[in-house]
């Protein structure tokens, strides 16, 4: 079974080596039709940004057989030389290797190691991997707060606020200074009590018109309506402002609501970020920072892994001139050999056949045309004895030479001619 892996024919393998290493050719085809359908199952999850896709393993066989064939196409074919097909010299059974062929199969090889080992690889680093993408996002996060239209969002929201900050402070002000008046006048009133209870500067009771205690009173009374005035005004102001806080609270709102939308799809297209080229970069990033940790481990089995790849090839490559591709060879010099000797003789009897019917076919010619002379000659002859029969006159001679240009197959010697004449 392991011979009819390897495609060779059982019935070569005449010696032992022969028979240990076409059978492991067969256990490496093996080996890395189980290696190729898993590493075609990780690509296309891969691919499926790793949602476990139920037809991956429906596209791993079918990429596992496409290089099974080939290798066992390689592996199949010998060599042979058809030159000098009647030498006995074991030199002349094969040709030297094209190394195209395995050319072609290494760069084949390279190629389905980024391919399929790759993704092995890949999932065999997930949580390490995992963990670099994370930093990455976070990094990635970051540089959009401050770039884009987040950015621009934020720059618009800071400045209507500040807008909003200096309305405040303006109405803060006159609030202000009418508090700081109601407090200057609370200040004076109480002096005014104090004075006119003979506790104040003059230290007389009552507080009489005109008096130090009346004007107390007084200018207490113009500080509260200099404070409702300010009052007022700032209530005014506010009434003023109102339209434009309205207008700037609905745009607040709907920026934040914007900035709110942009960093949820930021952040969605940023994990998105993390498919088979995220993967492999962040892989090599671990591999370029810890090599003596995950780059030794990494780079080893991914050579192993070719090594599987190219086994099969290889050991065909270096068992070039075995006994069993002596005996293909030999065996197919001889069918080659056979069949040139009969294609020779065919030839040959072609040639007497053609040969013998130009001949035939020259006698029938020339036979029909010295029945056609005799024939003419009779009638010549006929006619003569009929003229010489009714005119008692002898018919004067024909000329010869029509009659025997119109058989150009006759003989054209006078000597013919008289002798047909007589």
């Amino acid at each position: 079974m392991l011979l009819r892996i390897a495609n060779v024919n059982p019935d070569s393998v005449t010696t032992h080596s022969d028979r240990v290493l076409y059978s492991s050719i067969g256990v490496f085809i093996v080996l890395y039709f189980a290696y190729a359908t898993v590493g075609g199952a990780a690509f296309v999850d891969a691919s499926a940004n790793y949602t476990h896709p139920w037809y991956q393993w429906l596209v791993g066989p079918l990429v596992a057989t496409g290089v099974v064939a080939y290798d066992r196409a390689v592996v199949g074919r010998v060599a042979i030389n058809y030159e000098r097909l009647d030498s006995p010299d074991p030199e002349d059974l094969l040709r030297k290797p094209t190394f195209g062929l395995y050319a072609g199969r290494l760069a084949l090889a390279l190629l389905f190691a980024v391919i399929i080992t790759e993704p092995l690889m890949l999932s065999r680093y997930q949580g390490e991997i995992d963990a670099r993408l994370n930093e990455v996002h976070n990094e990635q996060i970051s540089k959009v707060e401050v770039s884009g239209a987040i950015a621009a969002y934020d720059a618009r929201l800071r400045d209507l606020k500040k807008q909003t900050v200096a309305e405040n402070r303006a109405v803060q002000a006159l609030n202000t200074r009418a508090a700081e008046k109601r407090r200057d006048a609370r200040k004076l009133y109480d002096q005014a009590i104090a004075d006119s209870e003979g506790n104040g500067v003059t230290r007389r009771s009552g507080c009489p018109d005109g008096g130090y205690c009346d004007t107390l009173v007084q200018r207490s009374r113009g500080l509260d309506d200099q404070a409702a005035r300010l009052d007022a005004q700032a209530a005014r102001l506010q009434d003023t402002q109102k339209a434009a806080r309205t207008a700037r609270a609905a745009e607040e709102a709907d920026l934040t609501t914007k900035i709110a939308d942009q960093r949820t799809v930021n952040a969605e297209s940023i994990r998105a970020d993390a498919g088979f080229g995220a993967r492999t970069k962040a892989m090599w990033y671990l591999v370029n920072s810890d090599f003596w940790g995950i780059g030794v481990f990494y780079l080893g089995v991914a050579l192993l892994l070719v090594a599987l790849d190219c086994a099969a090839v290889g050991l065909k490559f270096v068992s070039h001139g075995n006994a069993y591709e002596r005996t293909e060879a030999r065996e197919a010099r001889v069918h080659e050999h056979e069949a040139a000797i009969g294609y020779e003789q065919g030839l040959k009897d072609v040639r007497r056949y053609a040969e013998a019917t130009s001949r035939v076919m020259a006698e029938g010619i020339g036979k029909a045309s010295r029945d056609e002379q005799i024939a003419d000659v009779a009638i010549e002859r006929a006619r003569a004895h009929l003229y010489d029969s009714v005119a008692g006159s002898a018919l004067p001679p024909l000329p010869p030479i029509p009659l025997i240009e119109r058989h150009p197959a006759a003989p054209r010697t006078q000597r013919n001619v008289d002798s047909l004449r007589a």
